[in-house]
């Protein structure tokens, strides 16, 4: 918060995450950090808004680097997952709102749908890589994204109910495989990854494909293979997951936004 105080900002929007994933992934926790985070922003006559969000699994497909990357751009296309799209779409319209550029989020939902499929969306993202000297045709053709050497599909081991994948255990393995560091002298691979389409709560069938590793070579495969087995549960049943959005904390409280299944 000191670093966001001292650009002079006219308002804020944090996203803080409840659930295994999470620094703190208790919902009540969460809370009084997010109450915490807005009450100093009124110490220094910054509006803050923290939306409280899911982090009982992966938001969207991708996880790593340049995956990421690349499913950002689809996503400012308009061909992003729909669990992506929902909770950028509810920090956008805090953000629209807090800025005075839409009176209402129904208003600032139509603008950002507006700015995707005219192209705009896409285009300022261009421009904001070639701001800081990268290659903006990365936009028009995702495929000029560094890409790993090795990729392989990890499928379901039995029929049944995905009940659990475990935000932290995929963090961990990207981390492992080379994507994100340990040591400020660690390299980062930025190809290295998880493409997860298993949803907890739905059904799939032995041997259906759940996720696909990107990895530098045939051991970081098996390493990837390993992290899914222990991050991705398939059992007989699940329980719900946590909504994608579920609060909304301001200077005037906490607004309940959507049903909790119990304690996070």
């Amino acid at each position: 918060m000191s670093k966001k105080l001292a650009e002079g900002l006219t308002g804020l929007v944090l996203d803080v995450k409840q659930g295994s994933g999470a620094f703190l992934p208790e919902l009540e926790r969460g809370l009084e950090l997010a109450r915490v985070m807005v009450g100093l922003g009124a110490a220094h006559d910054v509006p803050v808004t923290a939306l409280v969000t899911a982090m009982d699994r992966p938001l969207g497909r991708a996880c790593g680097n340049a995956l990421e990357v690349e499913e950002a751009i689809h996503t400012l296309k308009g061909e992003g997952p729909a669990d992506l799209l929902e909770v950028t779409f509810a920090l956008g319209a805090e953000m629209l709102m807090l800025a005075g550029v839409a009176r209402s989020r129904e208003a600032a939902h139509i603008a950002m749908q507006q700015a995707i499929r005219s192209g705009a969306a896409a285009e300022r993202f261009e421009r904001i890589i070639e701001a800081q000297g990268g290659n903006p045709g990365v936009v028009e053709d995702p495929a000029a994204l560094p890409q790993a050497r090795a990729c392989e599909l990890f499928v379901a081991p039995r029929a049944g109910v995905v009940a659990r994948v475990e935000p932290r255990a995929i963090g961990e393995g990207i981390i492992a495989l080379g994507g994100g560091r340990r040591t400020m002298e660690d390299l980062v691979d930025p190809t290295v990854g998880f493409v997860i389409s298993a949803r907890p709560g739905e059904r799939v069938g032995a041997n259906e494909p759940l996720a696909t590793v990107f990895a530098r070579d045939a051991a970081g495969i098996e390493l990837g293979m390993a992290t899914l087995r222990t991050a991705i549960t398939i059992a007989d049943g699940a329980p719900a997951p946590l909504p994608l959005v579920s609060h909304r904390v301001t200077a005037a409280g906490v607004e309940v936004l959507g049903a909790h299944p119990g304690p996070g």
